[in-house]
Protein backbone atom coordinates (compact mmCIF):
# COMPACT_ATOMS: atom_id res chain seq x y z
CA UNK A 1 0.00 0.00 0.00
CA UNK A 2 3.11 2.62 0.77
CA UNK A 3 4.59 2.10 -2.42
CA UNK A 4 1.13 2.45 -4.25
CA UNK A 5 0.78 5.57 -2.19
CA UNK A 6 4.07 6.90 -2.92
CA UNK A 7 3.89 5.84 -6.56
CA UNK A 8 0.94 8.47 -7.19
CA UNK A 9 2.59 10.82 -5.12
CA UNK A 10 5.48 10.81 -7.46
CA UNK A 11 2.99 10.76 -10.56
CA UNK A 12 1.47 13.68 -9.09
CA UNK A 13 4.36 15.30 -8.36
CA UNK A 14 5.52 14.75 -12.53
CA UNK A 15 2.48 15.16 -14.26
CA UNK A 16 1.94 18.96 -11.76
CA UNK A 17 5.39 19.51 -12.84
CA UNK A 18 5.07 19.06 -16.56
CA UNK A 19 1.79 21.43 -16.50
CA UNK A 20 3.69 24.02 -14.41
CA UNK A 21 6.10 24.02 -17.23
CA UNK A 22 4.29 23.89 -20.37
CA UNK A 23 4.44 26.89 -21.89
CA UNK A 24 1.71 28.85 -24.25
CA UNK A 25 2.10 28.11 -27.99
CA UNK A 26 1.81 31.37 -29.84
CA UNK A 27 0.31 30.69 -33.44
CA UNK A 28 2.59 32.84 -35.65
CA UNK A 29 0.66 34.54 -38.87
CA UNK A 30 3.48 35.34 -41.51
CA UNK A 31 3.22 39.58 -41.86
CA UNK A 32 3.27 40.11 -45.89
CA UNK A 33 7.57 40.90 -45.46
CA UNK A 34 7.50 36.89 -44.07
CA UNK A 35 8.63 38.40 -40.93
CA UNK A 36 5.87 37.57 -37.88
CA UNK A 37 2.73 39.11 -38.35
CA UNK A 38 1.58 42.14 -35.96
CA UNK A 39 -0.86 39.77 -34.63
CA UNK A 40 -1.56 35.85 -33.94
CA UNK A 41 -3.46 33.39 -36.03
CA UNK A 42 -4.49 31.44 -32.23
CA UNK A 43 -3.15 30.82 -28.97
CA UNK A 44 -3.23 27.34 -27.01
CA UNK A 45 -3.02 27.75 -23.40
CA UNK A 46 -1.82 25.00 -21.50
CA UNK A 47 -4.40 23.33 -19.04
CA UNK A 48 -3.82 24.68 -15.21
CA UNK A 49 -2.88 27.65 -16.10
CA UNK A 50 -4.04 31.01 -14.57
CA UNK A 51 -6.05 33.06 -16.49
CA UNK A 52 -6.95 37.10 -15.65
CA UNK A 53 -9.76 38.55 -17.88
CA UNK A 54 -9.78 42.29 -17.92
CA UNK A 55 -13.12 43.98 -18.56
CA UNK A 56 -12.41 46.70 -21.15
CA UNK A 57 -10.73 49.54 -20.71
CA UNK A 58 -10.90 53.11 -21.23
CA UNK A 59 -8.07 56.34 -21.58
CA UNK A 60 -7.61 58.19 -18.81
CA UNK A 61 -7.45 62.17 -19.69
CA UNK A 62 -4.42 63.60 -20.66
CA UNK A 63 -4.29 65.95 -17.77
CA UNK A 64 -6.67 64.97 -15.16
CA UNK A 65 -8.05 68.18 -14.17
CA UNK A 66 -9.75 68.37 -18.03
CA UNK A 67 -12.35 65.62 -19.14
CA UNK A 68 -14.53 67.35 -21.29
CA UNK A 69 -13.90 67.12 -24.62
CA UNK A 70 -12.76 64.32 -26.82
CA UNK A 71 -8.88 66.86 -27.16
CA UNK A 72 -9.05 65.79 -23.54
CA UNK A 73 -8.21 62.08 -24.49
CA UNK A 74 -6.36 62.16 -27.29
CA UNK A 75 -6.44 60.75 -30.73
CA UNK A 76 -6.68 57.15 -31.24
CA UNK A 77 -2.78 56.79 -30.61
CA UNK A 78 -2.39 58.30 -27.53
CA UNK A 79 -6.24 56.89 -26.34
CA UNK A 80 -4.39 53.51 -27.01
CA UNK A 81 -1.38 53.66 -25.44
CA UNK A 82 -3.37 55.53 -22.61
CA UNK A 83 -5.69 52.32 -21.95
CA UNK A 84 -2.33 50.17 -22.82
CA UNK A 85 -0.73 51.47 -19.95
CA UNK A 86 -3.69 51.47 -17.19
CA UNK A 87 -3.87 47.53 -18.33
CA UNK A 88 -0.40 46.94 -18.35
CA UNK A 89 -0.70 48.43 -14.36
CA UNK A 90 -3.82 46.03 -13.72
CA UNK A 91 -1.69 43.45 -15.08
CA UNK A 92 1.21 43.90 -12.78
CA UNK A 93 -1.42 44.47 -9.46
CA UNK A 94 -2.01 40.77 -10.24
CA UNK A 95 1.74 39.49 -11.02
CA UNK A 96 1.60 39.60 -14.64
CA UNK A 97 3.15 41.05 -17.67
CA UNK A 98 2.01 42.57 -21.11
CA UNK A 99 3.70 39.35 -22.38
CA UNK A 100 1.57 37.35 -20.65
CA UNK A 101 -1.58 38.96 -22.14
CA UNK A 102 -2.78 36.26 -25.26
CA UNK A 103 -6.07 37.57 -26.55
CA UNK A 104 -7.34 41.27 -27.20
CA UNK A 105 -10.40 42.60 -28.24
CA UNK A 106 -10.70 46.05 -29.68
CA UNK A 107 -12.93 48.65 -29.86
CA UNK A 108 -12.78 51.46 -32.08
CA UNK A 109 -14.84 54.64 -32.61
CA UNK A 110 -14.72 56.69 -35.53
CA UNK A 111 -12.45 60.20 -35.54
CA UNK A 112 -14.69 62.97 -35.79
CA UNK A 113 -11.87 64.95 -37.30
CA UNK A 114 -10.77 61.63 -39.84
CA UNK A 115 -14.78 61.09 -40.49
CA UNK A 116 -13.81 57.29 -39.85
CA UNK A 117 -11.78 54.74 -37.18
CA UNK A 118 -8.00 55.39 -37.13
CA UNK A 119 -6.28 51.63 -37.73
CA UNK A 120 -2.77 53.04 -38.01
CA UNK A 121 -2.88 55.02 -35.04
CA UNK A 122 -4.22 52.55 -33.11
CA UNK A 123 -1.57 49.91 -34.39
CA UNK A 124 0.88 52.84 -33.75
CA UNK A 125 0.42 52.45 -30.38
CA UNK A 126 -0.18 48.79 -30.13
CA UNK A 127 3.06 48.37 -31.47
CA UNK A 128 4.69 50.21 -28.66
CA UNK A 129 3.62 47.36 -26.23
CA UNK A 130 3.62 43.99 -28.52
CA UNK A 131 6.02 42.79 -30.65
CA UNK A 132 8.68 45.38 -29.17
CA UNK A 133 12.20 44.79 -27.58
CA UNK A 134 9.90 45.10 -24.19
CA UNK A 135 7.91 42.33 -24.99
CA UNK A 136 8.74 40.56 -27.82
CA UNK A 137 5.00 38.78 -27.46
CA UNK A 138 2.25 39.49 -29.64
CA UNK A 139 -1.53 38.47 -28.83
CA UNK A 140 -4.31 37.20 -30.94
CA UNK A 141 -6.65 40.03 -31.84
CA UNK A 142 -9.89 41.09 -33.02
CA UNK A 143 -10.89 44.74 -33.56
CA UNK A 144 -14.07 46.14 -34.18
CA UNK A 145 -15.33 49.27 -35.73
CA UNK A 146 -18.27 50.71 -33.27
CA UNK A 147 -20.74 53.15 -33.57
CA UNK A 148 -19.90 54.49 -30.35
CA UNK A 149 -18.44 54.21 -27.42
CA UNK A 150 -20.06 54.72 -23.42
CA UNK A 151 -19.30 58.69 -24.00
CA UNK A 152 -18.19 60.67 -27.24
CA UNK A 153 -14.62 61.20 -25.73
CA UNK A 154 -13.37 57.89 -26.05
CA UNK A 155 -12.23 56.22 -29.56
CA UNK A 156 -10.43 53.34 -28.44
CA UNK A 157 -11.83 50.40 -25.42
CA UNK A 158 -9.13 47.15 -25.14
CA UNK A 159 -10.35 43.84 -23.41
CA UNK A 160 -7.30 41.41 -22.79
CA UNK A 161 -7.00 37.69 -21.74
CA UNK A 162 -3.98 36.87 -19.87
CA UNK A 163 -2.47 33.67 -18.64
CA UNK A 164 1.04 32.42 -16.94
CA UNK A 165 1.45 28.86 -15.56
CA UNK A 166 -0.34 28.38 -11.46
CA UNK A 167 1.48 29.71 -8.83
Amino acid sequence: MKTIVAGLLAAAALFGTAAQSATVDRIVSPGPDGKPGLILKGVIVPAGSETFYLSGQLADPIDPAKKETMADFGDTKTQTVSVLTKIKALLASKGYTMGDVVKMQAFLAADPKLGKIDFMGFNAGFKEFFGSTDNPNTVARSTFQVANLVAPTFLVELEVTAVKAPK
